[in-house]
């Protein structure tokens, strides 16, 4: 068998934020070829996302990558992060599944990334679902995402097996910066933001969510803020 066949390969699911940075830095210190996939799908924050991912695939030395574009979550709509009409919420923490859900977004994202894994001859799928310290999102549970293994195994070609790893699913967001500081995650290249580009905003439930992490860590958030 040659090299090429012995490789190990992981296709990690990137958005540019921190949680799927910091799983395909982990991914890659467990020995994995990284196979980088990101998705624009009209969300408010697509082109500060999008530097992010390829400043952060540039930074892992990635040699395979995919941008893929969803144009299916605008005509949806159904959630502030792709529905400009719909505000983001900036109050804190809301009750409930938040408006910025955005309606099966990891399970539509992780089939797609079954279908690369299979063609690339990947064994893993990496996804940065965070479950205890999330913002309420169904799709970030660690037993939705199991059931998507298990899924995802019954469609593909039965030569092939695909786990997904969720490296960070029990992690709170400052055991997450920390992880990070101790890997050299280059955290300044990555984005949370829900709603601006150029600063972030620092009041939406992922910039409030991010700002009591590196807190808690006692680290400064090395992104700018309004």
């Amino acid at each position: 068998m040659n090299e090429k066949n012995l490789t190990k390969k992981a296709v990690c699911i990137m958005s540019g934020g921190m949680d799927s940075t910091l799983s395909a830095y982990m991914m890659r210190d467990e020995g994995y070829e990284i196979i980088a996939v990101h998705f624009n799908y009209d969300q408010r924050t697509e082109a500060k996302e999008l530097e992010c991912f390829k400043n952060v695939a540039k930074s892992l030395d990635v040699k395979e990558s995919y941008i893929l574009d969803l144009d299916f979550f605008k005509q949806l709509g159904a959630s502030a992060l792709t529905d400009k009409t719909i505000d983001v919420p900036t109050n804190g923490v809301e009750a409930g599944v938040p408006v910025t859900y955005v309606p099966f977004r990891n399970g539509i994202f992780l089939s797609m990334a079954a279908a690369i894994a299979e063609k690339e001859g990947a064994s893993v799928i990496s996804i940065g679902v965070v479950e205890e310290d999330s913002s309420g999102y169904p799709d970030c549970r660690e037993n939705y995402i199991g059931a998507m293994q298990n899924a995802i195994n019954l469609g593909i070609k039965d030569e092939t097996n695909i786990e997904i790893k969720m490296p960070l699913v029990h992690l709170k967001k400052s055991e997450i910066v920390q992880e990070a500081l101790k890997l050299h995650v280059p955290l300044e290249l990555t984005w949370s933001c829900y709603k601006n580009e150029e600063k972030a905003c620092g009041v939406c439930d992922s910039c409030r969510l991010r700002l009591n992490g590196f807190k808690l860590a006692g680290v400064k958030d090395p992104i700018t803020y309004e």
